[in-house]
């Protein structure tokens, strides 16, 4: 809202500094900024509402004998992480930007759920939460809404188009992180006049761009270059040619010039946008969204763990969704170019601003927890964005503290059952699950755990970058 403002000031009056505020990496240190501050700000007046309210942890009996001490520390902290999240987004983001909606979405759906968990746990006194089920049909919903928005929002459906009939540029953040600025008209692609896609299939090169600029009511002809290229991708934008194709497509970490298409699954049928292969799309969508959102839930038991590693997480995916929205790096760098998907560092910024803020009160000794409110919201934020910058499949390096975290649970629950099943009683194979109880339980302390878990995501996000040459 505050961009928009700004913007239409600077439009009207044109006054001197007032332009930085279309530029996205200006916005995303803002995102921060106020993220942090709204964070610290209600973070104290949360923490009292909820301890007036008496909205305490309850704690498992069979868990570390540590946690005893937590009980009645208050939960439902991720009232403060949605709130530093969604706040600076409205704010500085671009509105009328679809990803940016969605991922909002997202998140309050997310949170929504996690809100109705905690709240059944701590006013109807029910260890359980939410019954199961019902978390897996609010999860398998979003999954839903997510995969069919994608696949039906023509903002999502590959390149979106960037130049009008009458060959003006349609302002918007892609086209300004590639040089261009507000009130710019096209005059020649590689100095020739092309506003029309030329009927030949074969990829179009393109060099550079030729703009008319208006500098101090001078007009001035500008050439904005960019790194020869022959890829689709880039005819694709500038013509708005939409790939039926693309939002079922990802990229294939380690392997250079290869895209896997989900709905090639479904061999049997012809083209890549049939009924199967859409519903296979959805099905892939549904059970990351939730996979996700677990892995964090499971994540969050100690103090700052959940919060740290999903910061951590946070810069990584800002830096995935700015390399996807700007075209010169995308095609550097070898990846698909999501027109608009740069908007989404706006968000990310928020979200790690939320995460590092929410830090301050839930570091060991923790003044509060995030609950299934602020675990659930994150895990559903991390699993959407992933998705949307096609990085799904580096979800399993990047996010590998959830996986681990997640297999620990599935590795002690299976064999507890297999065993008790073969001899007649349970075994398990480590101390306690999730795996961070396991160390607990070892002797190792609380805030060493944490602290290595925090180190061990830097390297796997390191290792998840590293991606991006290693092919």
């Amino acid at each position: 809202m505050l961009y928009y403002i700004l913007e239409y000031i600077n439009r009207i009056y044109d006054i001197p500094g007032f332009g930085v505020f279309q530029f996205i990496t200006f916005r995303a240190v803002l995102a921060v900024v106020f993220s942090l501050i709204i964070s610290l700000l209600i973070g104290k007046s949360v923490i009292q509402l909820l301890k007036k309210k008496l909205i305490g942890e309850s704690i498992r009996e069979v868990g570390p004998e540590s946690h005893k001490s937590k009980k009645g520390t208050p939960t439902m902290g991720g009232i403060i992480i949605i709130a530093a999240i969604v706040i600076p987004t409205l704010l500085w983001a671009d509105l009328s930007n679809a990803y940016v909606w969605l991922i909002l979405l997202s998140t309050l759906w997310m949170g929504g759920i996690g809100f109705l968990d905690d709240y059944i746990k701590v006013f109807r006194k029910d260890k359980q939460g939410l019954k199961g089920k019902f978390k897996i049909i609010g999860q398998v919903g979003l999954g839903l809404i997510v995969a069919l928005t994608m696949l039906l929002h023509p903002d999502f459906r590959g390149s979106r188009g960037l130049i009008s009939n009458s060959g003006h540029i349609r302002v918007n953040h892609a086209l300004q992180m590639q040089g261009f600025q507000s009130g710019d008209r096209l005059v020649a692609i590689e100095d020739k006049p092309m506003l029309e896609l030329p009927n030949s299939e074969e990829p179009l090169s393109i060099a550079s761009y030729t703009v008319e600029r208006k500098f101090q009511e001078t007009i001035k002809k500008v050439r904005i270059s960019i790194s020869e290229s022959s890829r689709r991708e880039v005819a694709d934008v500038l013509f708005g040619v939409r790939d039926k194709s693309f939002v079922t497509k990802t990229n294939i970490p380690f392997v250079k010039n290869q895209v896997v298409n989900y709905a090639n699954i479904a061999f049997w049928e012809k083209g890549s946008d049939g009924l199967f292969g859409q519903f296979i799309y959805v099905l892939i969508v549904i059970f990351i969204v939730t996979a996700v959102s677990n892995g964090v839930n499971i994540t969050d038991g100690l103090d700052g763990l959940a919060a740290g590693t999903t910061a951590i997480v946070g810069v990584t995916l800002a830096i995935f969704c700015y390399i996807s929205g700007n075209i010169i790096f995308a095609n550097y760098l070898d990846v698909s170019y999501i027109p608009m998907s740069a908007e989404l560092v706006i968000f990310c910024s928020a979200l790690i601003g939320a995460c590092v803020g929410f830090l301050w009160y839930n570091t060991h000794p923790a003044q509060v927890f995030m609950g299934d409110t602020g675990s659930l919201a994150l895990g559903g934020a991390v699993g959407v964005l992933a998705l949307m910058v096609k990085k799904e499949l580096l979800l399993p390096i990047l996010c590998g503290i959830y996986f681990i975290e997640s297999l620990s649970v599935i590795i002690q629950v299976g064999y507890f059952k297999y065993t008790k099943r073969k001899y007649g009683e349970g075994r398990r194979i480590f101390k306690m699950a999730p795996l961070h109880h396991h160390y607990e339980l070892s002797g190792i302390h609380e805030s060493k755990i944490v602290t290595r878990f925090w180190i061990t995501t830097v390297l796997l996000a390191v290792l998840a970058f590293a991606t991006l040459k290693l092919r």
